[in-house]
């Protein structure tokens, strides 16, 4: 599974339970599919895997987060100000200087 459509999967398969309310960073991602499913996966490769993601409804990508909190410039679906809107939309709170803020929005039990 280690072919690129196959990392895709396991990505979108691991952002599409990443439930209302709650964000995860790309590096979360990235290190839960590394340990638990062997793949090389970096932050990178899931960040343009999701820039890929055709179907935001199934797969919110705009859940996923940078580690610092901050939002993505080259979110897919409408740029950083429709990513902030769909997080706010959903309960998730901001700090000051416009990150999400982590700790209590951060989505900690991570699963297949």
């Amino acid at each position: 599974m280690n072919s690129r459509r196959g990392v895709f999967v396991a990505i979108y398969s691991l952002v599409a339970k990443v439930p209302k309310g709650r964000v995860i960073t790309y590096g979360l991602v990235a290190n839960f599919l590394k340990k638990n499913m062997g793949l090389e996966v970096s932050p990178r490769l899931v960040g343009f895997a999701l820039h890929k993601n055709k179907d935001n409804k199934k797969i919110p990508c705009h859940r996923i987060v940078f580690k610092d909190g901050s939002l993505s410039s080259k979110f897919a679906f409408g740029g950083i100000e429709a990513q902030r809107r769909k997080l706010k939309e959903e309960g998730i709170t901001f700090t000051s200087d416009g990150r999400v803020n982590l700790k209590k929005c951060l989505w900690k039990d991570l699963k297949f």
